[in-house]
């Protein structure tokens, strides 16, 4: 990785793990999350059936530790790679495991959903990081802030996620706006507004109509749970930037800068 030092081929092999391990997970939580839908196209399960699409899913997670252990860098580097992905792995499932719990709960605290969503999604961020920064020959404090830094613009990418959920039109989106006000999904701008003591009629309802998701939105907006999730979003990729001051002035360190800023102004 250029950032660190070394050429950025080195790290290629452990770069498609990482997207693999990522596509996994987008596989198998359509599944469990009975969404019909990925960026606009059919979701796997809906193509192959429940049984394909688990198969694909742990199919690509086996071959993602394969391409692993195929990066050219000492064994050692190499095994310590595969322990982050196995690691990172357990923490997904277990993150994955508390969102889906946190459906059947009256009351999630911020702190709660903050540390689901980091093993949920940013763990993922978090490995990519340190991984780039082991297979290019970063030292053990160039390591660990790279690792700090994915955490946190992870936590940031997943949080606008819930306020793009709702703000972005459905044609660019590729998905229906507010589905996750329909599952009953405890994001942070939910626990906001309930908070706040707003009562979101059709939360967890399954099936609402057009109009009804539209007045949930406005509710949310007008309480202002929307603009507190946006800032908090903000807050999180503001702060783990400031990990990246440990790094040499690159063009590579601007395109780190560059990506968490993007993980905030995406529109999808």
């Amino acid at each position: 990785m250029r950032s660190v030092g070394r050429a950025p081929t080195s790290v290629i092999p452990a770069a498609a793990a990482i997207e693999l391990i990522h596509n996994f997970t987008l596989i198998h939580d359509d599944i469990m999350d009975r969404d019909n839908l990925r960026r606009g196209y059919p979701a796997v399960h809906t193509l192959w059936g429940n049984a394909g699409a688990i198969l694909a899913g742990d199919t690509l997670y086996a071959k993602a530790f394969d391409l692993t252990t195929r990066a050219p860098a000492p064994p050692a580097q190499i095994k310590e790679c595969v322990r982050i992905l196995a690691e990172t792995s357990v923490e997904i499932c277990e993150g994955q495991w508390e969102d889906i719990e946190f459906e059947n709960r009256d009351h999630v605290s911020e702190d709660e959903y903050l540390r689901m969503v980091e093993k949920k999604t940013s763990v993922l961020y978090a490995a990519s990081a340190r991984i780039g920064g082991i297979l290019g020959g970063a030292e053990r404090a160039v390591v660990d802030a790279l690792g700090e830094y994915g955490r946190l613009v992870g936590i940031g990418f997943q949080i606008y996620d819930d306020v793009i959920d709702l703000r972005t039109p459905e044609d660019v989106l590729g998905k229906n706006r507010g589905s996750d006000i329909l599952k009953g999904k405890k994001t942070l701008i939910i626990i906001r507004a309930h908070e706040f003591g707003e009562n979101i009629k059709i939360f967890g309802a399954k099936k609402a109509s057009r109009e009804e998701i539209n007045q949930a939105i406005r509710q949310l907006e007008d309480c202002g749970s929307i603009d507190y999730a946006e800032e908090k979003a903000i807050e999180h990729v503001q702060t783990g930037k400031n990990m990246l001051k440990i790094l040499p002035e690159t063009k590579s360190k601007q395109l780190l800068i560059e990506l968490a800023d993007y993980m905030i102004k995406r529109r999808y």
